[in-house]
């Protein structure tokens, strides 16, 4: 369970703290936050790092990229004045796969119970997995009670045949270690890897969205993180091991740059349509082996960031039409990420998808909310989201894995069948 330990009793408040670490190609951010009203969040500590030893999501440098993990993690710890424990863990890289899956039981007692949901979710779970890949997440997508389709929560009804349609995600068992012993390193517990777009998708997708159909879309600096919900619930997830640096790093081969000034450049100058840029606008740089400053049009920019954005945007297309779910997107996309940031490129996914296109990022946050007013964090603040869920319902004595303790008034019942639309194993 995520928790921290705080270290002056007056700190103490009857909502429980939680944490959550996203540790991204280019930065890791460590957020320490607390329910203050429901759909509000008060951010208590931060701490961001500049990512190291880490590309396209997965760990390279075991050594440099714990360092960057504990750097963010004690940012977190002084602003927050608390000690960090356990938390939560962002998950990305193309080590990432996804399958549907069925499970079918017999009800053991007429009346559906929560004990029949659970062996209902564990036989969607017997599938092919090879020794080296582990199960992350595990989400519902309906159920089906003697040949009744389209049912949401089906404790309490009556039937014989319980069958449960599941969305499996699944990681390589030596990236999430990596992950677990950076994370480790700092004294700190990884009580629960979550997908990327998963985490992303509580923070910038309305209901109304994900009941009519929507894609989350996280463009990152190494990864491109997709999420496609239909009915409310996961129907498709997929990771593409490209992002905003593949730009940066054209803009630095074509320009003959070092990645850094690249990566200025593409901030103050960037835009993702070629077209839309007026030719009379130029900036001044220095090349490698100049040593004088040359003018360079901003379109010349413009036409090499359209090429790879471009790019970036047809591999999630094509990852949506393998999907077939292609025609299920009427509520469109929702791009967030940093790369979301670069102007122009909502335009040109509107042009691509055909379907309407926003940008979203956290909001109904306070504390530290101007800190984390942007897309670049959607994932950090949506940790915090599934950490306090998951924190709602851990029993003593955990079912196979499975956190989901049997609540005994209305309320509760809403909040688990909320967790089940959201099942972590």
């Amino acid at each position: 369970m995520p928790h921290i330990t705080e270290r002056s009793a007056k700190m103490l408040t009857e909502q429980p703290v939680v944490v959550g670490i996203d540790i991204g190609t280019t930065k890791v951010c460590t957020l320490v936050g607390r329910e203050e009203a429901p759909g509000q969040l008060r951010i208590l500590g931060m701490g961001v790092e500049p990512s190291q030893g880490i590309k396209k999501g997965v760990v390279v440098d075991l050594a440099a990229a714990s360092l960057a993990v504990k750097k963010s993690i004690e940012k977190a710890e002084r602003t927050s004045g608390m000690e960090i424990n356990s938390a939560l863990v962002s998950l990305a890289g193309a080590q990432i796969s996804s399958t549907n899956s069925t499970g079918v039981v017999g009800v053991s007692g007429r009346v559906i119970d929560q004990d029949d949901i659970y062996r209902a979710i564990e036989s969607a779970q017997a599938i092919p997995i090879p020794h080296n890949r582990e199960i992350i997440h595990v989400i519902h997508r309906g159920f089906n009670v003697d040949g009744q389709e389209g049912i949401r929560m089906p404790i309490g009804m009556h039937g014989y045949r319980l069958e449960v349609e599941t969305h499996i995600i699944t990681a390589s068992s030596a990236s999430t270690e990596n992950l677990r012993q950076c994370v480790g390193a700092s004294g700190v517990e990884v009580s629960q890897f979550v997908l990327n777009p998963l985490a992303s998708a509580e923070v910038v997708l309305t209901e109304t969205e994900r009941q009519m159909g929507v894609l989350v879309c996280d463009i990152g600096g190494g990864t491109t993180d997709i999420a496609l919900y239909v009915n409310g619930d996961v129907w498709f997830t997929a990771v593409l091991a490209v992002g905003g640096n593949h730009i940066t790093s054209d803009i630095a081969q074509g320009l003959r740059l070092p990645l850094s000034q690249a990566e200025e450049i593409k901030i103050q100058h960037g835009y993702a349509i070629e077209s839309e840029v007026d030719e009379r606008e130029s900036f001044q740089i220095r090349s490698f082996g100049d040593e004088n400053y040359k003018q360079i049009s901003r379109a010349d920019l413009a036409h090499i960031i359209e090429a790879r954005a471009e790019e970036i945007l047809s591999l999630v297309l094509q990852e949506i039409k393998r999907s077939g779910y292609d025609g299920l997107l009427p509520a469109g996309i929702v791009l967030t990420g940093g790369s979301s940031l670069l102007p122009g490129i909502r335009q040109l996914a509107n042009h691509l998808f055909n379907v309407p296109v926003r940008i979203g990022k956290p909001e109904g946050l306070i504390g530290m909310a101007d800190r984390l007013d942007s897309p670049a964090f959607s994932t950090s603040v949506g940790l915090l989201k599934w950490a306090l869920l998951y924190n709602e319902f851990i029993p003593p004595e955990t079912h196979k894995g499975i956190g989901i303790q049997l609540p005994g008034n209305s309320q509760a019942w809403e909040t688990l069948k909320e967790w089940l639309r959201r099942l972590l194993p």
